[in-house]
């Protein structure tokens, strides 16, 4: 070949090279090079690197998606204990606990011996239409057994559940039929309402219990709102105990109709997060109404933007004890596949300034879940001197009244845990859970009977002269839980208002029991008195000589009830008694 023609081939030459030294370099990179690999350049291109290797090395087939979907809940575990991974057969359960309505026939059930009892009928469902009755027992489900140790709550729920006009056969047993009776139902929307309880606790102060903060909840507090002025309230308590949160907007929206116009309600603010503010735009329907809120350890989330709104204003007063602490805000993020996640962008803080997150390290999840164990052995539900405060992350309200931040919203009005009458007895059967099963039996044989009862005062009466007691110590012994008359005796009070508030719930519903409970709840109580008193509006604190004085008082008080002079003990110190969250 000529010099000529070598010279026109060169460039193919070296072309074909190239290649040859690519693939050769590729083939040894792959076999021999190990995590050295040339594409491991950055931490995200580690983990895409790693499954690539996983998936054409291992030594055994993997299911790379399997893999994935235990990968991802530890990787954000690292990050917070509120940035979460949503599987996708999972994010319609969990969406639709704050959406307002899911798709269903219609049913509160419990599981006892295996079979789902129906505890009630919700009004109006789906079930209802068809006939179906609380005290119905269901046996079936498109025509295949449903009765045994394998039924569980989940499984019952996504059995039940389904797309709106689907349709789902059940079978159920009747105790007044002797056979299997058959019922095809057309699943449609059911409300899920935020609003468990809104009624007049006496003649001038009405009571509202939230229990989430959903899509819908600022219309239900417009219509409890409504409901009550009608019966001429003139104060009002909103109970956020174990309300553990939800949507942001909501708790915002609902804190407008109580403030005037101009108040900041919250602020949030994160890394690539800019500062947003949300303030009242004085269309609240309620900006002068004397306000009491409700809060406890399970309090979180949009609970605390709502009650520390609240605080910070000075427009209300707090009454309870230390609320969880949830200061950050989580954006739902949607995957193609249906999954998603909760990924922590931001942090919000009260109008005073303070982030009310409570301390937490980064993968110990365990630790930062079981804090309330550490509240409770701490002493911190049961003394309001237990509780630590952080000096270092003192605010101000608008009066200058000191709130702190670093852990959860401190009440104005502490009210601890009331344990009188508590006993080892009396937790042993709780924890076994006999009071619920001996009061769900108890319903469903007498469930005619006890349906006469119009109210939860009637149906108390009525349980009172059948010595429910005396059954249930007898049904607890049947189980196991031998008869110890002195603990019953010393319980027997905490007992009794276990086992008709259940019977009262499973024979009138949630509000019934609610209505109950709240007339021997110490916390309810002490915030009636706050609105009888007109003490709803917290006072700037006393300045300069003042203080001398106040301190002065105090003193005289507590050596007037060492006396027993006074008629409260109480009053001998200061009340020692974004998505989504």
């Amino acid at each position: 070949m000529s010099t000529k023609n070598a010279s026109r081939f060169t460039p193919l030459i070296i072309a074909i090279s190239v290649v040859v030294g690519i693939l050769i370099g590729t083939f040894y990179a792959r076999h021999f090079a190990g995590n050295r690999l040339g594409i491991i350049n950055g931490s995200s291109n580690k983990l895409n690197a790693l499954l690539r290797i996983i998936d054409d090395q291992y030594v055994d087939t993997v299911n790379m998606t399997d893999l994935v979907e235990k990968a991802m809940p530890q990787i954000l575990g690292e990050l917070d204990p509120h940035s979460t991974y949503i599987p996708a057969q999972d994010l319609d359960d969990v969406n639709a606990e704050l959406e307002g309505s899911f798709s269903g026939i219609g049913i509160q059930f419990t599981i006892q011996n295996d079979t789902i009892h129906v505890n009630s009928v919700i009004q109006g469902g789906p079930a209802e239409k068809v006939g179906l009755m609380a005290g119905d027992r269901i046996v079936s489900v498109n025509d295949s057994t449903f009765v045994g140790d394998w039924v569980t709550n989940e499984k019952a729920m996504h059995t039940l559940k389904g797309p709106k006009g689907t349709h789902v056969k059940i079978g159920v047993k009747r105790m007044t039929e002797k056979d299997v009776l058959y019922f095809d139902i057309a699943r449609g929307e059911i409300p899920q309402n935020t609003i468990d309880a809104a009624y007049m606790l006496n003649n001038n102060f009405g009571y509202i219990q939230i229990s989430k903060f959903g899509r819908t909840s600022h219309v239900e507090l417009l219509n409890a709102i409504a409901q009550l002025s009608h019966q001429n309230c003139k104060g009002l308590i909103i109970d956020l105990r174990d309300n553990t949160g939800g949507y942001m907007e909501a708790a915002v929206r609902m804190a407008n109709e109580f403030l005037p116009e101009g108040e900041l309600i919250v602020y949030a603010q994160g890394r690539k997060y800019p500062r947003t503010e949300d303030y009242a735009n004085g269309t609240g329907s309620c900006q002068k109404t004397p306000l009491i809120v409700l809060v406890n350890e399970a309090s979180a989330s949009a609970s605390e933007i709502f009650s520390g709104a609240i605080q910070d204003n000075d427009r209300g007063t707090i009454v309870g004890r230390r609320s969880f602490g949830k200061g950050l805000v989580q954006q739902p993020i949607d995957f193609s596949d249906g999954s998603a996640i909760r990924l922590t962008i931001a942090r919000y803080y009260t109008p005073s300034g303070r982030c009310i997150q409570r301390p937490y390290e980064n993968g110990k999840d365990a630790k930062y879940e079981m804090d309330w164990v550490t509240r409770y052995q701490h002493g911190e539900f049961f003394s309001k001197d237990s509780i630590k405060l952080n000096k270092k992350e003192r605010y101000s309200t608008r009066l200058g009244r000191p709130v702190y931040g670093g852990g959860g919203i401190m009440p104005d009005i502490f009210v601890p845990q009331d344990t009188t009458g508590m006993s080892s007895y009396l937790l042993e059967v709780l924890n076994k859970g006999l009071t619920m099963q001996f009061s769900f039996q108890y319903s469903d044989r007498n469930r005619t009977k006890l349906s006469e009862n119009t109210d939860e005062n009637d149906l108390a009466k009525y349980l009172h002269r059948q010595g429910i007691v005396e059954q249930f110590v007898r049904f607890a012994d049947s189980k196991g839980i031998k008869r110890r008359n002195i603990l019953i005796h010393k319980s027997y009070k905490l007992l009794e208002k276990n086992l008709y508030g259940n019977i009262i719930y499973n024979i009138l519903g949630k509000e019934a029991y609610i209505r109950y409970a709240n007339q021997s709840d110490p916390t309810v109580q002490k915030a009636l008195d706050i609105l009888e008193h007109g003490e709803s509006f917290p006072k700037a604190p006393q300045q300069g000589p003042l203080k001398e004085e106040k301190k002065n008082e105090r003193k005289k008080k507590t050596t007037a009830a060492a006396y027993g002079v006074l008629k409260n003990p109480a009053e001998s110190f200061h009340y020692a008694s974004l998505p989504v969250g």
